[in-house]
């Protein structure tokens, strides 16, 4: 489930370095925003280090983030903090500091860090570590995966029913699995939406069979995103799913800009809720429900409850931890017909006679 080595140090370069300091570590302001903190004899510390995108790349480091403070809210003992981190070499700095802090339950957020959870994890047993797409091994470690190919799946179809130019793209932040899963479920979305409608509406940016596609090689590049994206609709598409964390800002931009020509099909959080400013360009979005996921395991934490290892957790449209959002402001533009259509293939999908296959799947 790796990058290449080469794509991961560009990417992290990018970003710049963070040295991670004590007090970077500390608790989050107490402020609405950012949770505050529960200061009690018996507090549950729940800490977070997040992926190189931030605490507010509103996709998946801002999902988990809410989780944890929905927990905050279910059971007043939990005490939250989180460190950002801006580069690769910040994760097991960021893991460690929480160690030392002694926290009870460590999250780390996004597929880049498992080495990292499982190298710290193996060197402190008695910590509780968490990890959000990663099945990093290790007794005390509880891995959240998401079969986000199955939501991705209906992304696609919706993409191809509402598509006028019969060109939709897709784009990925980087080249490995908790993003390619979903693009593999949007280009089969795709795929059969030709086939049942005999119709021949083209993916631009990935290519299933070859695993090949466009990638902006960064989480946080909203300039990257907007060349992409920009790429893709010379080339005819009018609906993209972009990948790619806060990259995929960009792609909004572009859509906000092309005066309703260009929509989007956003990721992880209900764009209408995490980046309400282009709400209008947001067609649905491929929902990864890390937010309850989280949100449960420090629920179970805090009553000491035992937290399962592998296989751990994982989200599928059965058990509602992937889904479509809403179609919010498009509600009335999308074919009555079309909503139809997408609402018995998720349940073809759960009984079993629609199969979603990935290479990336969670296992």
């Amino acid at each position: 489930m790796r990058p290449v080595r080469g794509k991961r140090i560009v990417a992290v370069l990018a970003a710049g370095g963070l040295t991670l300091a004590a007090a970077a570590c500390g608790k989050a302001p107490d402020t609405p925003s950012a949770g505050g903190s529960a200061s009690t004899a018996a507090a549950y510390k729940a800490c977070m280090v997040t992926d190189t995108g931030g605490i507010d790349d509103k996709s998946f480091n801002a999902s988990a983030w809410a989780g944890i403070q929905a927990a905050k809210v279910e059971s007043s003992n939990v005490d939250a903090k989180y460190v950002s981190s801006s580069s690769e070499a910040d994760y097991e700095p960021g893991l460690r500091n929480f160690v030392s802090q002694k926290c009870d339950f460590i999250l780390a957020v996004g597929g880049l860090m498992g080495d990292a959870t499982k190298k710290v994890a193996a060197e402190s047993a008695g910590s509780q570590f968490a990890i959000v797409d990663s099945n990093s091994t290790g007794a005390n470690v509880y891995p959240m995966q998401f079969a986000t190919h199955q939501a991705a799946f209906l992304a696609g179809y919706l993409a191809a029913g509402y598509s006028k130019s019969g060109k939709v793209g897709t784009y990925g932040g980087l080249k490995i699995a908790p993003v390619t899963i979903f693009m593999d479920g949007f280009a089969d979305g795709v795929a059969y939406y030709n086939q049942k409608k005999g119709k021949t509406v083209q993916v631009l940016g990935w290519d299933k069979a070859k695993q090949n596609g466009s990638f902006a090689d960064s989480f946080i590049d909203q300039n990257k995103g907007k060349t992409i994206t920009q790429t893709l609709v010379s080339q005819g598409a009018d609906v993209i799913l972009p990948v790619a964390g806060g990259t995929g800002l960009g792609t909004a931009q572009v859509a906000k800009d092309s005066a309703g020509k260009v929509s989007v099909v956003w990721v992880d959080q209900d764009g209408c809720k995490s980046a309400a400013q282009y709400c209008d360009v947001f067609l649905s979005t491929v929902v990864k429900n890390v937010e309850e996921a989280v949100k449960e395991a420090v629920v179970k934490g805090a009553k000491k409850e035992a937290l399962a290892a592998s296989p751990g957790y994982i989200g599928t449209l059965q058990n509602d931890g992937v889904g479509l959002a809403p179609y919010n402001k498009f509600d009335s533009k999308v074919d009555a017909a079309l909503k139809g259509e997408v609402d018995q293939l998720k349940k073809d999908i759960v009984a079993g006679t629609v199969k979603v296959e990935s290479a990336s799947a969670p296992k």
